[in-house]
């Protein structure tokens, strides 16, 4: 019995440990609902960009339809790339820094950096 205790406490321990998520992108998120009529995709942009900023990240207009963001904190870096329109954005891991991506999973905060973003932007584009 005190084997089976300890096995099923270190397994736990173990899974714990696991500093890894499985890395996913978030595509075409509908905004259709927050643009109000009359809104440009100006708006759209600004609105992105303050919500980027308001968390960390730095925001760049690549071009229009198309922002890069990057968020620092501490040692760890993390690259998306936002295409907009007045329907919907994407975020779209673009690159990283000590998140030890392998090509399929990545750091277990950054999903939450990301719908974090995610969150701001939506409540960016309903407010504006």
């Amino acid at each position: 019995m005190r084997i089976i205790i300890l096995s099923l406490f270190l397994v736990g321990f173990l899974s714990a440990c696991n500093t890894s998520r499985p890395l996913t992108n978030l595509h075409d998120h509908n905004i259709e609902y927050l643009v109000d009529n009359g809104e440009t995709l100006e708006d759209v942009k600004l609105s992105i960009l303050r919500a980027g900023q308001s968390l960390g990240w730095e925001m760049t207009p690549l071009k229009p339809g198309l922002i890069r963001g990057t968020l620092k904190l501490r040692a760890h870096t993390a690259i998306v790339k936002i295409p907009y329109n007045m329907k919907s954005y994407s975020i779209i891991y673009v690159d990283s820094v000590n998140l030890d991506y392998d090509g399929k999973n990545i750091h277990r905060s950054y999903p939450r950096w990301v719908n974090n973003l995610k969150v701001k932007i939506d409540d960016f584009i309903a407010t504006r």
